[in-house]
């Protein structure tokens, strides 16, 4: 743990603004890179520079000299650092001891710089040479009994090139396999949208922002996940659009926000509100919400109101009587009790998306993480295509991704659900035939490990182990492996959690040049609006022993496939060779790939909503109805508080820079409980002091966290929050929606505990 004591105590400066200019000088000070990283940062999300490691927010066009925010600097601080992991560090510190360091103290060691292979004779990582390390993954998969038994892990910062490269070798392999990180985030809206709306991907660009009448915010917290988002919204604000915010925690940055782009801001030390309505709604009472809002309208569109866009609905869509049946169905008390709102300020809510003629609503896993995630990210779709928000100016859905690169990803096949439609074009382009069977998300990976039917896993970047449910059981799942691969930059705790035979595969960054016997190389990413744009590395790589990811999934390729139909070592050195690839395998958005890419802001691929077409079975946009109000699993315990759990502001996923929170108003901790007032003194509890979390299920397995320091927070009644990945071990693995396989970690029902009840 931190080694100064906890404090606790109110933020009440706006967020961003000289707090966070603060924060990056600091950072860029702390990896000893103020030089190099202030040279590199003036290079990220510019033209010829490099994309920003972090989120998946687009850039502002390149319009400004400075376009990164405090997380992105960050980020890039700890991908640059100074600090290197040697075959000296790892002779030092055997397994068993680096488990008993804190995810934080794994991070602050630096980048690693050669490949090393788990001995278990002595506990330790040692060297290996890159061609043994193929030869041993090679040797494992060819193994197998099935491609089956394989998982393959990607990570959201991988590029399109490396992503597409491995899908194609992992479907030579023989698998589906595609555990990923969208798996655990935005999978329902990968899953939920298609069926709406016929594309599971935003239909919202940047310029969108500014012809906005009204722009919703659910389940997201813009200043900490993706801070470069504050920057549209103030502008929006200033222009007198409303803004709401539906979450069950007040987030500082959508109080008050100061640019620090914004050199008059900054010299009066101003700021701007943001939200103009605050809906401080109970975890899982997002689907109420919404549908006391659609109740509002068809009152108000029966009373004569021209509520409705009748002739979009009409033209467009499909399934209107059964949503006007199920609306009708819900009553206001159980609307109220639901959301833990009054009915007056959904009034006030739907007053708002009523008069505004171009909507735009983004919402982020306080949405998509819920036990009917998906069928929740349709419900948002309803409220949109009732008033025709598709398909022009100023309007259309946005999930908030999170990774910089996990929609490309998807894009580009890492995907368990393949369609037949890609498969054939794998089959054309590369001349075998892919597996046509669905194969395993994040979830159903960790139970084939734990029934002993997987046994190889490999990691392309990520930190799996950190990242998934049911802390304890996902450990015991790895350990059973028989061999485990991280491709990754940082030590992490995936590392240290590893099968018989685990190796460390260290990897070129995004920041960093790629050099090749062609020259050097740039690669491609996707961001959550689906503009494509080239990166380029700035920097020097750490180490001369590092290789690209996508040399790596080359060589693994070639050690696996000998008798392989695809040239894998072309693809090393020229990686526009690859983007001819993912043209000819999608003709239809990537069509002149090598050439579109040129353009300095590189280019949008087609959202077929954006011009009000619908690639559904039935050519519509279709109204799909989630019965009820509930979008979790009831609980007949009357002391069940739901969990959400949640990032700090130190934090990208699930790398801890710190252990502050200042937002939030936490420094030196993360063993936190985020708890209302009233249920804090409902149990006769105070704030400051420790107690415990159980999970409430029954499943037989008893889980709990213990050690936690209660903060009195203004949450919703009935919520409470706490960091992840921290509290992981909370969620069960089988608490997951069934459409997506996304993991349920923003309502998990849990009791908390006095510290004697636990002792």
């Amino acid at each position: 743990m931190a080694e100064e004591k906890p404090r606790y105590r109110t933020y009440t400066s706006p967020a961003g603004g000289w707090g966070a200019a603060a924060a990056t000088a600091k950072v860029l000070m702390e990896q000893s890179v103020v030089t190099k990283g202030s040279r590199a940062l003036l290079a990220m999300n510019q033209p010829g520079g490099f994309k920003c490691p972090s989120c998946a927010f687009p850039d502002a066009t390149c319009t400004r000299k400075l376009e990164f925010c405090e997380n992105g600097a960050k980020a890039l601080a700890h991908e640059a650092t100074k600090f290197r992991v040697t075959r000296e560090f790892f002779a030092e510190h055997s397994v068993s001891a680096l488990m008993e360091q804190s995810d934080y103290w794994l991070e602050m060691q630096g980048r690693l710089t050669e490949p090393m292979r788990y001995d278990a004779a002595t506990d330790h990582y040692v060297p290996v040479s890159w061609d043994d390390a193929f030869a041993l993954i090679g040797q494992h998969l060819r193994a197998l009994d099935s491609p089956d038994r394989a998982e393959f892990y990607t990570s959201g910062r991988t590029a399109n090139e490396t992503a597409f490269l491995y899908a194609i070798f992992v479907r030579e392999f023989g698998t589906n396999n595609f555990p990923d990180c969208s798996n655990m985030c935005h999978e329902p809206t990968s899953r939920g949208l298609p069926p709406s709306i016929g594309i599971g991907k935003g239909t919202v660009v940047l310029d969108d922002f500014e012809h906005a009448e009204a722009i919703f915010l659910i389940g997201h917290n813009a200043g900490t996940n993706a801070p470069r988002m504050m920057t549209p919204l103030v502008e929006a604000r200033k222009r007198g659009v409303p803004i709401v915010a539906v979450n069950p925690m007040p987030e500082r940055a959508l109080v008050r926000f100061t640019e620090p782009q914004d050199i008059v801001q900054m010299a009066t030390f101003g700021s701007t509100e943001v939200t103009s309505e605050f809906v401080h709604i109970k975890i899982g009472g997002d689907l109420a919400l919404i549908k006391g809002m659609m109740k509002v309208m068809f009152e108000r569109d029966a009373a004569g109101e021209a509520v409705f866009d009748h002739g979009f609905i009409a033209e467009h869509t499909d399934g209107f009587p059964a949503l006007k049946a199920d609306i009708a169905a819900q009553d206001w008390p159980a609307i109220v009790a639901a959301s833990g709102l009054d009915e007056a300020q959904i009034r006030r809510c739907a007053d708002i998306y009523i008069r505004s003629n171009a909507t735009i609503i983004c919402y982020g896993m306080g949405v998509t993480q819920h036990q009917q995630g998906s069928q929740l990210v349709q419900q948002i779709a309803n409220l949109l295509l009732l008033r025709g928000n598709f398909g022009k100016p100023g309007a259309g859905i946005s999930p908030i991704r999170g990774h910089s690169n996990v929609q490309g990803d998807r894009t580009v096949g890492i995907d368990e659900k393949p369609s037949q439609a890609y498969l054939d074009r794998v089959r054309e382009v590369f001349g075998f035939e892919p597996p046509r069977e669905d194969g395993h998300h994040t979830v159903e990976s960790i139970e084939a490990m734990l029934d002993g039917s997987a046994k190889v896993f490999i990691g392309l970047g990520g930190n799996f182990v950190r990242a998934v449910p049911d802390t304890d059981r996902s450990y015991d799942a790895m350990r059973k492996l028989d061999l485990t691969v991280g491709i990754a930059t940082k030590l992490n705790r995936g590392h240290l959690v590893h099968g018989k035979d685990a190796l460390i595969l260290p990897v070129i960054a995004r920041s960093e040049r790629i050099e090749t016997a062609a020259g050097e190389q740039f690669v491609t990413i996707e961001d959550s609006m689906s503009n494509v744009t080239a990166s380029r590395g700035v920097l020097d790589p750490p180490s001369e022993h590092l290789l690209t990811e996508t040399e790596i999934v080359c060589r693994m390729a070639m050690a696996t496939l000998p008798d392989s139909k695809v040239d894998w070592a072309r693809y090393i050195d020229d990686y526009s060779l690859i983007r001819d690839k993912i043209a000819a395998v999608y003709p239809a958005i990537y069509e002149d790939f090598s050439e579109r890419i040129k353009a300095p802001s590189g280019f949008h691929l087609d959202i077929p909503p954006r011009r009000r077409a619908w690639a559904t079975p039935n050519g519509k946009a279709n109204f799909l109805i989630l019965p009820g109000l509930a979008v979790n699993a009831s609980v007949a315990d009357p002391a069940m508080l739901r969990l959400a759990t949640v990032r700090s502001h130190d934090q990208f996923n699930t790398t801890i820079y710190s252990y502050n929170d200042r937002y939030r108003g936490v420094y030196n901790d993360r063993m936190v409980l985020f708890m209302n007032a009233d249920d804090i003194a409902d149990r006769k509890l105070t704030a400051g002091t420790k107690v415990a979390l159980e999970t409430i299920t029954d499943d037989g397995v008893r889980r709990g966290v213990e050690g936690l320091t209660i903060i009195d927070y203004p949450m919703s009644r009935g919520s409470v929050a706490g960091y992840y990945p921290e509290l992981n071990p909370l969620l069960p693995l089988a608490f997951y929606d069934k459409v997506s396989g996304c993991p349920a970690a923003k309502a998990i029902p849990v009791r908390v505990l006095a510290v004697a009840a636990v002792d």
